[in-house]
């Protein structure tokens, strides 16, 4: 079978996904079956409330329907290893005690993630900190937690937080969410120009040094584009985008553009595409009718104006009950105002060629953004992880690069992160 190398276009790969999925036969699928319990499978973008950790049941070791994320999903065929957001929301508040305020809300996270892996689960899933933990862990038949963290705004103007959260198991780090901060420039710049750093601060700099010595890899999925430019030049080792888009595809701030994809090329990094339908597809905007309707809806359920998941709704969330009643309530609104058609997995494969036609299948990863706000059609929990697999299969790519994009490729940044921390540290 051909690999995806030997394809000559996008066009072409596009055109055999096209055709072939209305020809699947059962040697296909079960080609696709054979990969997808073969690779190990990293998703490096999932949010969750610490609650869903340590609380009652449904929790994330029983199970929570509202969820698109938790243990029996993961094991049904699902994700093997998760990278767990330790996200907070930006404020302009850049006190000492906003600051504090936002380490807090970090601090939480993570140790409900040790709750997790401690006390709610532990025979089921274990926390890893370096790549080795991660194909241990999963050869031992357990799955595998990991932390990123979404906002560098927790760390404050304090460089030695940086060393705390890589201690509470930090492997990933974001400078900025959605709004500029005292590290970088957000990607959100764009909507009305307005630039507080031009990139990087001072500050933001040198928390790029001290992840890099650190062995913390950088991720540039919120930042700005000049902040990103900028990470990927003065980093000594790769980085990630944790969960971003193709701009030339879907023209979104948070979307990686042309030059950006080269920059992380030439970094020798990885960009995880995200199952995200705002970043997978350009559609247009909800009629007044049905946007009205919907928040009036979240409004009476309790979840406010937002559209995504635990992160954006945390601690106003209504039980499960009140949730599938919500869940009826929108279906017949859906009638009523149609909304627009949702972007599909093959919409979101289209992400993966480009990358993998512009700068090569060894930059090409798979995230999701679940509970965060992600989530495609065939693609909208973890038990649906196999989808992916098989488009990939339909357009030909074969069994190494398949494994490589869904947890090969990040495996390799994050050991080579790990190896300039060494010789960093070595004065090398």
């Amino acid at each position: 079978m051909l690999s995806a190398r030997s394809f000559g276009s996008l066009a072409l790969l596009v055109a055999i996904g096209a055709t072939a999925q209305a020809q699947d036969d059962p040697a296909l699928v079960a080609r696709a079956r054979k990969i997808h319990a073969k690779a190990l499978k990293i998703d490096t973008h999932v949010d969750f409330a610490p609650a869903q950790m340590t609380g009652p049941s449904p929790n994330y070791a029983t199970g929570i329907p509202r969820n698109q994320v938790d243990l029996p999903k993961m094991e049904q065929d699902g994700l093997d290893a998760v990278f767990f957001s330790i996200y907070v929301g930006q404020r302009q508040d850049f006190s000492d005690t906003g600051y504090a305020r936002a380490k807090a809300t970090d601090r939480e996270k993570f140790e409900a993630m040790r709750a997790l892996v401690d006390k709610l689960a532990p025979e089921r899933i274990d926390l890893a900190y370096t790549a080795a933990d991660v194909r241990r862990i999963h050869k031992a038949g357990q799955k595998v937690a990991l932390m990123g963290v979404e906002n560098g705004y927790g760390i404050g103007t304090d460089i030695t937080n940086v060393r705390k959260f890589f201690d509470l198991g930090a492997r990933y780090l974001s400078l900025a969410h959605n709004g500029h901060n005292q590290l970088s420039d957000s990607n959100t710049g764009e909507g009305d120009g307005v630039w507080k750093w031009n990139g990087l601060s001072p500050l933001g700099r040198q928390v790029v040094e001290e992840a890099n010595r650190l062995g913390i890899m950088m991720d540039i999925s919120h930042p700005s584009k000049a902040s990103n430019l900028q990470v990927m030049a003065m980093s000594r080792a790769p980085v990630i985008a944790s969960h971003s888009g193709v701009r030339a595809l879907c023209n979104h701030s948070r979307n990686l553009d042309d030059e950006q994809l080269l920059a992380l090329k030439k970094n020798g990094g990885v960009v995880q595409l995200v199952a995200f339908n705002g970043y997978v597809k350009t559609t247009a905007p909800d009629s007044p009718e049905r946007a009205a309707a919907v928040v009036e809806l979240r409004r009476q359920f309790g979840f406010g104006a937002g559209q995504g998941g635990a992160r954006r709704t945390a601690g106003t969330q209504p039980n499960d009950s009140a949730f599938a009643a919500y869940r009826l309530k929108l279906a017949e609104l859906d009638a009523k105002f149609p909304p627009s058609p949702r972007a599909t997995v093959s919409d979101f494969v289209d992400h993966i060629d480009y990358v993998v036609k512009v700068i090569g299948i060894e930059h090409a990863g798979i995230s999701s953004d679940f509970d965060g706000g992600g989530g495609i059609v065939g693609f909208n929990n973890a038990s649906e992880s196999f989808n992916v697999t098989l488009e990939l299969v339909r357009r030909g790519y074969g069994e190494k690069d398949i494994i490589a994009m869904w947890g090969g490729n990040l495996l390799r940044v994050m050991e080579q992160v790990e190896k300039v921390a060494k010789q960093i540290q070595a004065g090398r």
